[in-house]
């Protein structure tokens, strides 16, 4: 049988939970692929370093080299994460005709076609599955099984970090700030939240997204995003009560020629089915022209998801060897006459604090229509408040653009009755 030697840059949690997937399910791997897939090298940061795998000494190192200049190692798996170092050692080891395997979604979406055309120029293969939603095969059912259809829509949860977040100050009225201690504690959340937090993560999974479903490269820090920081317990209980729920949603969406896509917290109806995804749980809504709608439902992130999520871009790699070297050729998305729109049109949920006076309700829903907007539902909550203490009303607006509504704001805030805009959240429909 022949042999096909891995080299593994890195040996966190995805490293460990590659390594361990390969060792548990060796047999079924072998009779798939034909192959004996071994592990050859592993790159670490400390050889002495305690872990959880009772590993060789000499299978460790700590020099890059020994995996991209080793003419027996044939994929190269990359799990440090980053932009550099991942990057130049993905390069290099294209550049020595080794086949790629990643996990790092903001090389993929930054300089992913870099990448793509050195594989193209070594006629080896970059493989990127689990750089979006963990082990959700989103990205090979895109290009492969639904090639065939034109993509008029995509949204999606897939941060688990931030749909722990909301999943746990939803069920159990918690404030942001104790839940995302609680998630740092438990692992679910870095020590440095940021990037999930403040929605750059889903940036970069959704600019992969766009260019593997629609063909269009967007620069992954140009897509509009917020994160859900703001999100208060309050937003949750009164969106509660207009039937919704919030999720922070990846939004890619087909209006005409333009391209709409956005990263934002968003209300989204308690029948659909996005709303009942939880905890570190991720989901994919898509909608094609031949296949309608259809969703996609599992775990985003984890060792073991991820991991498996890497084993399969090895096992497709393994299956092609023997292939036609014009069917390794990496496949670039076809050419689009789309144009990005950035954010487009969305009705709006407005949580204002006000001075409890008559005629704001009144003043306030004018303004709106002098700026082309029209309302929905109005809730003004001042039960349990003293007399004179500012209260919460809440707005849901017919559909308008930012450019409509900004201005309005604008003008409504400089009232004095108005002492605070607290949230500005998009509806989604989701029809």
């Amino acid at each position: 049988m022949k042999t096909l030697k891995i080299g593994l840059l890195g040996l966190g949690n995805v490293g460990t939970g590659t390594y361990e997937i390969l060792a548990m399910n060796a047999a079924k791997i072998s009779a798939l692929t034909g192959c004996e897939i071994v592990i050859s090298k592993v790159l670490v940061s400390n050889i002495n370093k305690k872990r959880s795998l009772n590993l060789p000494a000499d299978l460790l190192t700590e020099n890059a080299a020994d995996i991209l200049s080793d003419p027996e190692i044939d994929i190269v798996v990359e799990l440090i994460g980053g932009i550099h170092p991942a990057f130049d050692y993905m390069l290099t080891a294209l550049q020595n005709k080794k086949h790629v395997v990643t996990a790092n979604k903001a090389v993929i979406a930054t300089l992913g076609d870099e990448l793509m055309s050195a594989a193209a120029a070594s006629n080896v293969l970059l493989k990127y599955e689990a750089s979006v939603a963990g082990g959700i095969p989103i990205l090979n059912a895109l290009s492969t099984a639904l090639a065939g259809n034109e993509f008029d829509e995509i949204v999606g949860i897939i941060n688990g970090t931030t749909n722990y977040i909301l999943t746990q100050m939803t069920d159990f009225g918690l404030n942001y700030d104790d839940v995302l201690k609680d998630a740092q504690a438990k692992g679910f959340a870095e020590a440095d939240p940021s990037s999930d937090v403040e929605g750059e993560d889903v940036a970069y999974k959704l600019s992969i997204l766009i260019q593997t479903a629609f063909g269009l490269k967007i620069p992954p820090l140009s897509i509009p995003r917020e994160g859900i920081t703001k999100v208060s317990k309050d937003d949750i209980a009164y969106a509660s009560q207009f039937g919704y729920k919030i999720k922070l949603l990846a939004t890619a969406k087909k209006n005409g020629s333009t391209l709409e896509c956005h990263v934002q917290p968003a209300l989204i109806p308690v029948s659909h089915p996005l709303a009942s995804v939880s905890n570190e749980f991720n989901a994919l809504f898509i909608k094609g022209n031949a296949v309608d709608d259809l969703m996609f439902y599992g775990k985003g992130a984890g060792s073991m998801p991820t991991g498996s999520a890497i084993v399969g871009d090895i096992i497709d790699i393994a299956r092609k060897l023997d292939c036609l070297p014009c069917c390794l050729t990496p496949q670039i998305s076809a050419p689009t006459k789309l144009i990005f729109a950035g954010e487009g049109k969305s009705m709006y949920y407005i949580n204002f604090l006000v001075a409890d006076v008559p005629g704001v309700l009144g003043k306030v829903s004018t303004i709106f229509g002098d700026h082309g907007i029209s309302i929905e539902s109005v809730m003004q909550r001042s039960k349990g408040k003293s007399e004179g203490e500012d209260v919460p009303v809440i707005y849901i607006l017919h559909e308008s653009s930012r450019q409509q509504l900004d201005p309005a704001l604008a003008e409504i805030s400089s009232y004095p009755f108005i002492k605070e805009v607290r949230s500005i959240l998009r509806v989604e429909p989701l029809n």
